[in-house]
């Protein structure tokens, strides 16, 4: 399928939560609601005020028929961030998610393909956490991350950090 991928303005911030929601997994929690991810404090950074800093950098897929399809996005996050643990405190972390009507039709792929051709001159490296079992694993890999630690998440389980270096 083919996809309109865009720059993420600060009117998708309510998309963005949405997409957090997938992105944190937290849609396989029982009774855990796309609002609660405004309210978690290891979350909450990812997309509050969307926009209003000038190294906000993301991307919006939009299919065929209009639909918002997902979203990836940077951001540069609090020093107390786990993953600066692991890497320095100046590298942007990634979130994305793709709406579960467009999983494996190759909006992430898209969507991670604008967001490194973007971030590349702007930042030296990218960061993320993913879950040991989550099939994207293989996309970001394939894109350039390569793992750097293996921590226990937010919910127990193990996830991999993953470090994508740009060279410009």
């Amino acid at each position: 399928m083919k996809f309109s991928i865009r720059r993420a303005i600060a009117g998708d911030e309510p998309f963005l939560w949405q997409m957090l929601y997938y992105a944190a997994h937290m849609d396989e929690e029982l009774g855990v609601s796309a609002e609660s991810a405004k309210t978690n404090p290891d979350l909450v950074y990812y997309v509050e005020n969307w926009g209003s800093g000038s190294a906000d950098l993301g991307f919006v897929a939009t299919s065929p028929d209009g639909s918002l399809a997902g979203a990836a996005w940077i951001r540069v996050m609090p020093p107390s961030s786990l993953l600066y643990q692991y890497v320095a405190s100046d590298i942007p972390e990634l979130a994305i998610a793709v709406a579960q009507a467009f999983i494996g039709s190759g909006a992430g792929t898209a969507l991670m393909c604008a967001l490194l051709e973007a971030a590349r001159g702007r930042h030296k490296a990218i960061v993320l956490s993913v879950r040991a079992n989550n099939p994207a694993k293989r996309l970001y890999e394939r894109v350039g991350f390569k793992t750097v630690a293996t921590i226990r998440n937010r919910v127990g389980s193990e996830s991999s950090i993953m470090l994508c270096d740009l060279p410009e």
